[in-house]
């Protein structure tokens, strides 16, 4: 990828090409996270409601294996834009797919539903990584504006997810389900629109590969992505026949197995086999520790849209006056609270590095998860009053995605940066794709963890958040007491980079 230092200035004091990520980000996560909010309810909801009537087992499973095969679908999505066709096209082709699947979703057929889930799996490998990737290409290594480039990226993000929630959420009660998913498919076209028309604003940045591959290799890469494609088309036309039957929740734990056995090869190999000198090796050591806390993180994160879902739909009394607040825009508060609360965060760690108080990176995944856990508490007993036979109020879940917000903010851009610091510089741009794993094995295993979300059976639903928060906190314990080790770890990275300046 080409990397430009550059004195534009167009998109509040940023480069131009800014503005097109920006706004191409937003109306892409407007329709990824208006679909998505949906997801679990259209599922669940009856034939008469225009819903698939699956199980509270089924429908969290896929949506757990729809969530991680997003994830997942990103490392093959990165290679092809890095050796193949470049982040431009990628991002353009990713769209494209992505609106084909939020148009298919929106045709009232049953026989179609996976066809578009499949698509916008497929779209969003392409564009999401390669995306957020370009940012950085704006910029050179030694540009100021970088972080702060990202933090208005990342607004565009939060952006559009609430104009997701607002829209296709509102759209789903009021007007049917395949409203809502076409609204998402209006939302990305927005999004493909507006990064044509202001492509030009990129320049050069990411228009081609940035390794050449010989005619061959090129061959090969090709061939398999067909191959790839090939098989999938296959199996899904023999499941939508009805000739191949698969069980979504044994699927899912499979899949969850065989993402935490890929993971495990992947992070060896490097370990093992990548000629680490010492201080690396417990760098690796540190990183695996905060693998562990995201993977555990987001399998309690991510019941936002499935058991989460659910309870604001049928448990969550959402009458205010003579308006119904729609399920889907629960989920709009970790997005408000986001950004009320990016900012202190942010000057948080400043300040307490500052003062030498800047705890560890394991601490602070250690930190995050136990704070998301106690989300769970609060959804304890919401649930043994829902139990009871009432209908609660909606500030139990707001309190609950304020929790898990707080969690996020601690652990989710300092495990980014915990990948960028301690992984060796040769394997950087691997080790961030290992790391996107630990999203995909969270993913899977919320949906497996939403499957015990069993509506027949209130009284065993509080237990469900208890063993969930139990457990978080089980775990964040341990890597926080581990920490104490790994801390010291984390600081010979800092050491290294103090020996190569001085060699410079």
């Amino acid at each position: 990828m080409t990397t430009k230092s550059s004195n534009d200035t167009r998109f509040f004091g940023h480069p131009g090409g800014l503005q097109t990520l920006f706004f191409t980000e937003m109306w892409e996560r407007m329709s990824y996270y208006g679909m998505r909010a949906l997801l679990v309810l259209f599922m669940t909801a009856t034939l008469q409601e225009e819903g698939l009537a699956f199980t509270v087992a089924s429908a969290t499973a896929i949506y757990g294996l729809y969530t991680g095969a997003v994830y997942f679908m990103g490392l093959p999505g990165g290679w092809i834009a890095d050796r193949l066709i470049g982040s431009q096209r990628a991002i353009w082709y990713g769209g494209l797919i992505i609106m084909s699947g939020h148009i298919v979703l929106a045709i009232p057929s049953h026989n179609t539903f996976f066809i578009g889930l499949i698509l916008v799996v497929l779209g969003t490998g392409l564009l999401k990584p390669n995306i957020s990737a370009l940012v950085g290409g704006l910029y050179s290594d030694h540009d100021t504006r970088r972080d702060s480039g990202y933090t208005i990226y990342y607004m565009g993000i939060n952006l559009g997810s609430l104009i997701g929630y607002g829209v296709c959420g509102w759209l789903a009660p009021n007007m049917g389900y395949h409203w809502a998913f076409g609204a998402a498919a209006v939302g990305m076209a927005i999004g493909l629109i507006q990064y044509k028309l202001t492509l030009n604003r990129l320049s050069d940045i990411g228009d081609g590969p940035t390794a050449e591959l010989t005619p061959s290799i090129r061959k090969r890469g090709w061939t398999g992505i067909v191959l790839f494609l090939l098989v999938l088309i296959g199996v899904t036309a023999a499941t939508t026949m009805g000739v191949l039957v698969i069980n979504p929740v044994e699927l899912a734990k499979y899949v969850a197995i065989a993402f935490t056995i890929i993971f495990l090869l992947y992070f060896g190999g490097i370990f093992f086999l990548g000629n680490l000198n010492d201080a690396e090796k417990k760098q690796m050591g540190a990183l695996f520790l905060i693998c562990i806390a995201s993977a555990c993180f987001w399998a309690g994160f991510e019941q936002a849209g499935s058991s989460l879902n659910l309870f604001g739909r049928d448990y969550t009394d959402r009458i205010v006056g003579a308006f119904s607040i729609p399920p889907a825009w629960f989920q709009s508060a970790n997005s408000i609270f986001i950004i009320i609360l990016s900012p202190f965060f942010a000057a948080l760690w400043v300040n307490l590095g500052k003062r030498m108080l800047d705890p560890s990176y394991g601490a602070k995944c250690a930190i995050g998860l136990v704070i998301m856990a106690t989300g769970f508490i609060v959804m304890f007993f919401a649930a043994q009053l829902a139990a009871s036979g009432m209908k609660v109020a909606p500030y139990w879940l707001v309190m609950t995605y304020f929790l898990h917000t707080v969690g996020e903010l601690c652990l989710s851009p300092v495990a980014l940066s915990a990948v960028s610091k301690l992984s060796p510089r040769r394997f950087a741009g691997q080790m961030m794709g290992v790391f996107v794993l630990t999203y995909s094995i969270g993913n899977v295993i919320a949906g497996l963890l939403a499957g015990n979300f069993n509506p027949e059976r209130l009284d065993t639903m509080p237990d469900l958040f208890m063993q969930i928060s139990l457990f978080s906190i089980a775990i964040g314990i341990v890597v926080l007491l581990l920490s104490l080790k790994t801390r010291k770890w984390e600081k010979l990275a800092d050491r290294g980079k103090d020996k190569a300046a001085q060699h410079a």
